[in-house]
């Protein structure tokens, strides 16, 4: 019996109706490779514009992979090189697609493209403007000549996959063959892979399962034009926009294991945000945080979530793998074993870690964790370099100021002289360990203060803790400039606004 397509769907779920704020969910599915197909879309030898065909060149290897393995599991393959059908013309998989018979539930529509999937996803707009075509290059390609005219070669064509650029034949195909689920990779996603007849909004609005491979895709999308973002954060934008109004996406990892596919040239640090807690609302912070990273700092991010029916499941921990940074904000939560130690091997890496709050109590459930399930309750002292002991009554107000010889630490540059007020119950942390350095200190009446950030070493990794991180934190702009600039010193990397040669304290 064939083994069945084993994928994590992500898809971004309003946290309630008309908040207009979104989290990521993922979900396992299974799939039977006979009851689906991978769609190509528009993988061309050549493109107008000179920087979207070096990226198709730049992506197709892996794409050949992903598709060889599908194919090897029994999906069918489908080729979709709109407007250069003619050139396969005598080709048996051409043939299989006109051969196909007329599907008994024929769509309406599904000749043509789609434009919006709903009113919904009409009124949200694109995020990014795309109206000069879309091309990066500077100066920017003229089109016309449309230069296309077959696929890509390093696209392996075989006889038993099917070609079309036509939403009837491919639905006839798909009837056919009890085909269920689809599943679509190429190019350009705010273009072509959503709107094509065979795109992913008519797939989803007749539909079928349908997902993206958002790390085999690309945009056309020109810095120069709002949002004012990279090209690549243009790209994020888009998967993140269908994933909240089309459908979900997958990476190509699902097949090939290892790490995603990044193209060459999008240098971007990788910021992967951990958030597993039911008492301060990171769910709803610290994704707006990731989102002005993106769009102001150059940053990409991805926001992994508890399950929402497990909070000690936090499903993408995979996205360690290839992280520039981890941010951590999680308590008391026992762990897949795996989870943990996809955590356990990014640290022995020497990665940096932020991490906030009740992260110092973060894989502690006093030694109750479930079968099948970790703890890691040394944690706190052992990687952040604290000492939880509990919490102040939530009714003292804590003032939050510089540590005695701290002042000069490139994290608290431009830190308030006066210090700022907490927005949440100081946290007993003291003793620190003898590797850490306080960096701010938290006093309410009648108590000796406490360390609210410090830096620590855990092994030859950076880390910055925080006992701060509480909804009202955040709307202090002073707390989130202390966050971002940890953030980078914990990267190594200039903050913004800094030269690139600026050096950088150590712990």
């Amino acid at each position: 019996m064939t083994e069945d397509l084993a994928l994590q769907v992500r898809k971004q779920v309003e946290t309630s109706e008309g908040s207009g704020e979104f989290r990521p969910v993922i979900a396992e599915e299974k799939w039977k490779p006979s009851e689906t197909a991978v769609i190509i879309c528009d993988m061309w030898n050549e493109h107008w514009c000179k920087g979207a065909t070096r990226r198709v060149a730049e992506m197709a290897p892996r794409m050949n992979q992903f598709v060889g393995v599908a194919r090897e599991k029994g999906a069918l393959i489908v080729h979709a090189p709109s407007g250069t059908i003619d050139h396969y013309k005598d080709h048996p998989a051409r043939k299989r697609a006109q051969n196909a018979p007329k599907a008994a539930d024929l769509p309406e529509g599904i000749a043509g493209g789609c434009g919006w999937i709903d009113e919904k996803e009409e009124k949200a707009g694109l995020p990014v403007d795309a109206s000069d075509g879309g091309c990066d290059c500077e100066p920017q390609c003229k089109h016309p000549p449309y230069p296309w005219t077959q696929q890509i070669d390093t696209i392996d064509i075989r006889d038993e996959d099917a070609i079309t650029d036509s939403g009837v034949e491919a639905w006839n195909l798909f009837a056919e063959r009890g085909i269920r689920n689809v599943i679509l990779v190429g190019v350009h996603t705010n273009m072509c892979v959503v709107g094509r007849p065979f795109g992913l909004r008519n797939m989803a609005r007749f539909g079928k399962n349908v997902v993206l491979v958002r790390d085999l895709t690309d945009t056309m999308y020109n810095p120069r034009k709002a949002p004012f973002v990279s090209h690549f954060t243009g790209t994020d934008l888009i998967v993140e926009h269908i994933e909240k109004y089309i459908c979900p996406t997958i990476a190509s990892t699902a097949l090939l294991g290892g790490t995603p596919f990044h193209l060459p040239n999008d240098a971007r640090p990788r910021v992967v945000f951990v958030i597993s807690e039911d008492e301060y609302r990171a769910a709803e912070t610290l994704p707006r945080l990731a989102r002005d990273l993106e769009l102001e700092c150059g940053l990409a991010c991805e926001a992994l979530h508890g399950n929402p029916k497990d909070g000690n499941d936090v499903p993408g921990m995979e996205a360690l793998a290839d992280a520039d940074l981890a941010v951590l904000f999680l308590r008391r939560r026992a762990l897949p074993a795996d989870q943990l130690r996809r955590i356990r091997d990014y640290l022995n890496r020497g990665k940096p870690l932020v991490a906030l709050r009740t992260t110092s109590h973060g894989f502690d459930v006093g030694g109750r964790a479930p079968e099948g399930r970790e703890e890691w309750r040394n944690f706190d002292s052992e990687a952040l370099g604290g000492h939880y002991g509990g919490h102040h009554d939530g009714s003292l107000v804590a003032q939050v100021s510089l540590a005695t010889g701290a002042g000069d630490h490139p994290i608290l540059k431009g830190f308030p002289a006066g210090g700022i007020k907490s927005g949440g119950s100081l946290y007993r942390s003291n003793p620190l360990t003898p590797t850490a350095q306080a960096l701010l200190m938290g006093t309410v009446e009648g108590h000796p203060s406490e360390p609210a950030l410090w830096t620590n070493a855990y092994q030859t990794s950076r880390v910055v803790y925080t006992s701060l991180g509480h909804p009202k934190d955040f709307e202090n702009e002073a707390f989130r400039a202390l966050l971002i600039r940890a953030f980078f010193w914990a990267m190594d990397r200039p903050a913004p606004g800094e030269s690139a040669d600026a050096k950088s304290a150590g712990p």
